[in-house]
């Protein structure tokens, strides 16, 4: 094996592996987390009850209660420690300023009772998170690492960062899909709930597309793989949950900023009620009730809610900067071919030259299409499966991205693609006046057998069935202005935008032309452009929000996206737009209201109306009720 082929083995290796370790490292260190946070709670728990009983029959139980704060100290003032190392500056510096000043002033049983509530809010922190993970943790945990090939006419166990584009696989019952491929032979049902969160199995008949991290749970069938494991859907997708896990939004960064401020204002609050009082208590009882803020609890876990949401629909939103740029869309601009239309044409017509009948043209197509993930294979197989056709497995493939393929199909060598393509590999006629007299909008593949043109096949292209349903909704969403965008002729792209209702058209444009037209269109607001090929990855990363079809997409167009739907449908989208928004009111709301109550609890403190132990209680359920109105972006 080549140097380079070994790169690439490597490569797909550490892709494949990447979720499966990422979500062990998750899962220990949240089991650590949670029982490092039930250790604190029960210490802190069994020195206020310990203390309580002492204090009941007359005894010293300030000692007890000093004891129970002191290990939740230790374990803030480490956590301190670390957070001031990365650059971070919070509120769980009030707390251990409010533990400290209680056992300082000699008020014992109040840092006991804020102990146990800054213990019980870090659970039930820990607790919110994971549960606003738990779909992108299920995403991360289904990776298949070996699979069933066929080789010199048997199976043999291979790992999945060794298969290749063109492969014959063997997919059993209870197996998740290794690689991005097509039906080879049988009929494959498959469970998408961890893809799509569609609890209902999927029939795919012979030569569908099925696509990686599905799992069988019907009859075993054959399946050729159309791309390496490295490049396959699954594989991208584990990618960016890895971003979205590891993400720290725009929004929760300036609740770090607020957290600054509101630090200052609380010692501020707190030396004043100090100095005019003359009673350090007061002083005590407001830094306790700022302790800790619901700014820093709620903003993280309505970001990671939202995203865990959106993943369950389909849409895989990167991070949560990506999250809140979306809830702030008024503009979307649409690429045409795959994005509002299929990208699935229909055939309309075989024209075969040189004894050769539509059906061989049309076998011979099929066959050869089997090992690429052009969207034109999709079409052709499936229609030669529903024409009976036989198809034979291609060996020696050759593809020329945007171009043509060919290689081998039983003893022929065939080439596909466009005309110029084929016609530099066949003589026999032109490819391109056999559809020089085709309808507006068709595309023409060309067909070469052993250097002869044996025909062309025509189709055209259909638009989505739920495309203007979606248009409608990301109206209703708030979404303003919808452009259509396309790089085909100007007269196909106003017959499509006509029937989609859009409110501009623009057509023959070049990559570089879409991105004028993103730039064109910021200047009245935010913009998301939504494309699905290579051409339109430019736009994608342009846009305030990228949004690319990565079910059937470009693997370019993924990774410039910011969002990425795992279904080939646009309705997602729209999900994921409405999600968006709301997840970021609920934020908004969730932080303003506890700040506001933060302080109005501070005041009240300030003037000695609020004793340290009442006003612990008092922000401790300020934190649990923006935590749990945080959890309802998860609805």
């Amino acid at each position: 094996m080549g140097a380079s082929a070994v790169s690439e083995t490597e490569i797909g290796r550490r892709d494949v592996a990447a979720g499966r370790e990422k979500s062990q490292r998750l899962g220990l260190a949240g089991f650590w987390r949670e029982r490092l946070d039930l250790a604190l709670v029960a210490v802190a728990l069994s020195g206020l009850a310990i203390g309580g009983v002492l204090w009941w029959h007359g005894a010293e139980a300030g000692w007890v209660w000093t004891l129970a704060t002191l290990p939740v100290l230790a374990a803030l003032l480490v956590q301190i420690v670390g957070s001031l190392r990365r650059g971070d500056v919070g509120l769980d510096i009030v707390a251990a300023l409010s533990m400290s000043a209680a056992l300082l002033f000699g008020e014992p049983l109040a840092g006991n009772v804020v102990a146990l509530m800054y213990a019980g809010g870090q659970l039930l922190e820990a607790y919110a998170q994971g549960r606003a993970r738990r779909e992108m943790s299920a995403l991360l945990g289904r990776v298949a690492f070996t699979a069933m090939r066929y080789r010199d006419g048997g199976l043999e166990e291979v790992a999945t960062a060794e298969l290749r584009q063109g492969d014959r696989l063997l997919i059993r019952t209870g197996d998740v899909l290794p690689v991005d491929g097509h039906v080879a032979a049988g009929a494959a049902v498959l469970d998408l709930s961890a893809l799509t969160g569609e609890s209902l199995p999927q029939t795919l008949e012979r030569g569908m597309e099925a696509l990686s991290g599905a799992t069988l749970v019907g009859a075993p069938f054959d399946l050729i793989a159309s791309r390496p494991v490295a490049e396959s859907t699954y594989a991208g997708i584990v990618r960016l949950v890895e971003q979205a896990q590891a993400s720290k939004a725009p929004m929760a960064r300036l609740a770090d900023r607020y957290a600054i401020g509101f630090l200052v204002l609380t010692l501020a609050i707190a030396g004043a009620a100090w100095l005019l009082s003359g009673d350090p208590i007061r002083a005590l009882a407001v830094l306790v009730v700022a302790t800790p803020c619901p700014l820093i609890l709620a903003v993280p876990v309505a970001i990671i809610s939202g995203i865990s949401k959106s993943a369950r629909k389909g849409a895989l939103v990167k991070d949560g900067g990506v999250l809140e740029a979306l809830a702030r869309i008024r503009i979307a601009v649409l690429d045409k071919t795959g994005t509002v239309t299929q990208g699935r044409p229909t055939i309309i017509g075989i024209r075969a030259v040189n004894g050769f009948s539509p059906d061989k043209v049309l076998g011979l197509a099929a066959s050869l299409d089997q090992a690429s993930a052009h969207v034109v294979a999709t079409s052709l197989i499936k229609a030669a499966s529903e024409a009976g056709l036989a198809l034979l497995p291609p060996t020696e493939i050759a593809e020329t991205p945007g171009k043509g393929i060919e290689g081998k199909v039983g003893e022929r060598r065939v080439a596909i693609g466009g005309g110029g393509y084929v016609g530099r590999r066949s003589t026999g006629g032109d490819a391109d006046a056999l559809a020089a007299d085709a309808p507006p909008g068709t595309l023409m593949v060309a067909v070469a057998a052993d250097g002869l043109l044996a025909g062309v096949i025509l189709l055209q292209d259909q638009l989505r069935d739920d495309a203007r349903e979606t248009l409608e909704t990301l109206r209703r969403a708030g979404v303003e202005r919808i452009v259509l965008a396309s790089g085909d002729v100007g007269e196909i792209a106003r017959a499509v935008g006509a029937s989609l209702g859009v409110d501009a058209v623009l057509g023959d444009l070049t990559p570089e032309g879409k991105v004028a037209v993103i730039r064109d269109e910021e200047r009245a607001g935010p913009v998301m452009m939504v494309g699905d090929g290579v051409n339109d990855a430019p736009a994608l990363a342009a846009a305030s929000v990228g949004v690319a079809m990565g079910a059937r997409g470009a693997a370019a167009s993924s990774e410039a996206a910011g969002v990425v739907l795992l279904v080939d449908a646009l309705e997602p989208l729209a999900k994921a737009l409405a999600s968006a928004r709301r997840t970021r009111m609920i934020a908004l709301q969730s932080v303003f209201v506890g700040l506001g109550l933060s302080v109005l609890g501070m005041l009240v403190a300030a003037f000695g109306y609020l004793p340290p132990v009442q006003g612990a209680l008092f922000q401790e359920a300020i934190d649990i009720v923006v935590i749990l109105n945080a959890l309802r972006a998860l609805r």
